[in-house]
């Protein structure tokens, strides 16, 4: 196979005699040629242009997926820094365990859903109850049951909020 193509290079290069390979080859099959490498090529920048798409939204789904089940255990350890205690050592292990775990989901551009004060958004909030307050504004968040969170504008776990009016 190798000695076949260096035959048709050899018979190539004694046709041409220097000459440029355009004008060897027809002018219509050149521009035949030259139309399918130029429609190709676009394929293949489109190519990956969709398979580096298609893989940050796999890794984004995976990663929304795993901070899912592990938001119970930062629910627990925010509950467990609530606790009255007399031992202040463990407290303070304890807080250090949660700002370290708090710091991780951080780095990986999760964020806590805001709501006390914010206005309801069925988007973002999961409404449990409602209260009438005339102090408050309508449609305005009074209080939260359960924290959620975000990555980017990909919602992981909705809040769990009392609404006014």
């Amino acid at each position: 196979m190798e000695e076949e193509n260096k035959e048709k290079v050899e018979e190539m290069e004694e046709t041409t005699n220097g000459e440029n390979c355009k004008d060897v080859v027809p002018k219509q099959d050149f521009e035949d040629l030259e139309d399918r490498y130029k429609r190709i090529l676009a394929e293949f920048e489109n190519f990956k242009k969709r398979s580096s798409k298609e893989r940050d939204g796999l890794y984004n789904s995976i990663l929304s997926d795993v901070v899912e089940v592990i938001l119970p255990v930062l629910d627990n350890l925010e509950n467990a820094v609530k606790v009255q205690t007399g031992d202040e050592e463990y407290k303070k292990g304890i807080e250090l365990v949660l700002k370290q775990f708090q710091d991780v989901l951080k780095s990986k551009g999760v964020e806590e859903i805001k709501t006390v004060g914010e206005t309801f958004d069925p988007e973002l909030h999961e409404a449990v109850s409602s209260v009438q307050d005339d102090t408050k504004g309508e449609k305005e968040i009074v209080q939260e049951y359960r924290k959620g969170y975000k990555i980017g504008s990909r919602v992981v776990r909705h809040s769990m909020v009392v609404v006014a009016n």
